[in-house]
């Protein structure tokens, strides 16, 4: 059990029902009333985000997010299978439940998989991932006085903005937080 006095960012916990984690929290003392927790939480399994205030002797019991890394196999019919490299247990995860940073993924990349009670609720991916460049038009000498950007089409089929000096075939490193090229691979 967590009690609201005991709140910290990242902090899961069950109310209602539904599993939240603690975003931002602020424990506020005014000078006349009773102290409560002001608190921004998100539902981790739809990812909306609540504004609420507890009263610091709230009780709740403690959500366990299990994240496990697991390989990406293949895509069927709107399911992901990614597999347990323990087990080598094929898990199968919609499509629904991929954020948009899983366009930067391909095959045999090792993603982590987030699940609560056994339920898969969503997968990172790679912070950074290193793809090759499939198509983009080709660089123009003299055109550096700024950073100056091209869409370029990545092996996954993702489009990003690369610098002109990048040609095709060429891999390259990206932030998939952000969808930015970072450097040369």
């Amino acid at each position: 059990m967590v009690t609201a006095g005991d709140f910290r960012n990242g902090v899961t916990f069950e109310m209602d029902g539904k599993v939240y984690s603690i975003i931002e929290f602020q424990h506020v003392k005014p000078g006349k009333g009773a102290a409560f927790v002001r608190t921004k939480i998100r539902d981790v399994i739809n990812g909306s985000v609540t504004e609420k205030t507890f009263s610091p002797t709230e009780k709740f019991p403690t959500a366990f997010i299990e994240r496990k890394d697991m390989e990406y196999s293949y895509e069927d019919g709107g399911l992901y299978y990614f597999m347990d490299p323990e087990t080598y247990d094929m898990v199968p995860v919609d499509a629904a439940n991929l954020g948009d940073n899983f366009k930067f993924v391909k095959e045999n990349m090792v993603c982590k998989i987030l699940s609560y009670k056994g339920n898969v609720f969503g997968v990172e991916p790679p912070t950074f991932v290193n793809l090759a460049i499939a198509k983009t038009d080709p660089g123009f000498a003299g055109n550096t006085a700024t950073n100056a950007t091209k869409p370029a089409v990545l092996e996954t089929g993702a489009e990003i903005k690369v610098p002109l000096f990048i040609e095709e075939g060429e891999v390259i490193q990206i932030d998939t937080r952000t969808g930015e090229y970072l450097s040369r691979a």
